[in-house]
């Protein structure tokens, strides 16, 4: 199991391909002189728990993204990668805050 811990993310609906929406979390890290900016995308949200001053995204694949409450924002590590998501799939992709998210695992879990 991987554990990230980026400085800034965003929540990403992904409507259109499966029968039921799912979730992600694209995630970035501001970077120095040397080694640049970079992002990550989750490979799905199968879970949240909330930690205090941090919200832990579980993902389909086991990783953790420990993103700190604070940090939800859309920054130029990320900027390019969304632009071009929604570019590509402009009716599929949407930015969403995290009270669709856990209100959508809820709905999901009483299946």
């Amino acid at each position: 199991m991987s554990q990230y811990n980026p400085d800034s993310w965003v929540l990403i609906k992904v409507s259109g391909v499966e029968e039921n929406p799912f979730y992600k979390v694209l995630a970035g890290w501001s970077g120095g002189y040397l080694d640049g900016d970079s992002w990550r995308m989750n490979s799905g949200i199968d879970k949240i728990e909330d930690d205090g001053d941090y919200w832990n995204f579980v993902g389909a694949s086991g990783s953790v993204y420990r993103c700190h409450k604070e940090g939800n924002a859309m920054r130029m590590s990320m900027a390019g990668t969304w632009t071009a998501l929604k570019e590509r799939h402009p009716d599929k992709v949407d930015l969403v805050e995290i009270d669709e998210v856990i209100q959508a695992l809820k709905t999901e879990e009483q299946k």
